[in-house]
């Protein structure tokens, strides 16, 4: 599974997010009447792959930078029912620049999000690596 984590100025609002099986597209619509939510799609991960034979992070290849993300599925819940034990918190970038100019809510303008991505190595195992996901890649 696949958290993410939105920090509004409550502080009381964050998502809950399911990696589909799906590569680029749903074909049908899994949402029932009752279930909110939104399908990201296009979208990199940087310094490791995503396993999808296990549903989560994994060591990348020998030279091989980027991985694709399959569909995501992003659904709102309370940060109080969020768990982050076995995941680790990737920064989603615009751009693999990581940089950007400081905008008033302390962010670079080239930072999305924090998701959390299911692991079985702790964080600092990633952060060595340099993990994030990017919404581009460089030409």
């Amino acid at each position: 599974a696949l958290l993410t984590q939105l920090d509004g100025s409550s502080g009381i609002n964050a998502e809950y997010g399911e990696v589909m099986e799906a590569e680029e597209s749903m074909d049908a619509k899994p949402l029932s009447d009752q279930e909110d939510g939104v399908y990201v799609y296009g979208l990199f991960i940087e310094g490791a792959i995503w396993d999808r034979e296990n549903g989560q992070m994994g060591e990348a290849a020998p030279k091989i930078l980027y991985d694709t993300m399959p569909v995501i599925w992003l659904k709102p819940v309370e940060k109080k029912d969020l768990n982050k034990e076995g995941t680790y918190e990737a920064p989603v970038y615009k751009t693999s620049e990581r940089r950007g100019t400081l905008s008033t809510t302390g962010h670079s303008t080239n930072f999305v999000m924090i998701m959390l991505l299911k692991t079985e190595q702790p964080p600092e195992h990633w952060v060595n690596r340099g993990v994030a996901l990017l919404t581009q890649l460089d030409d």
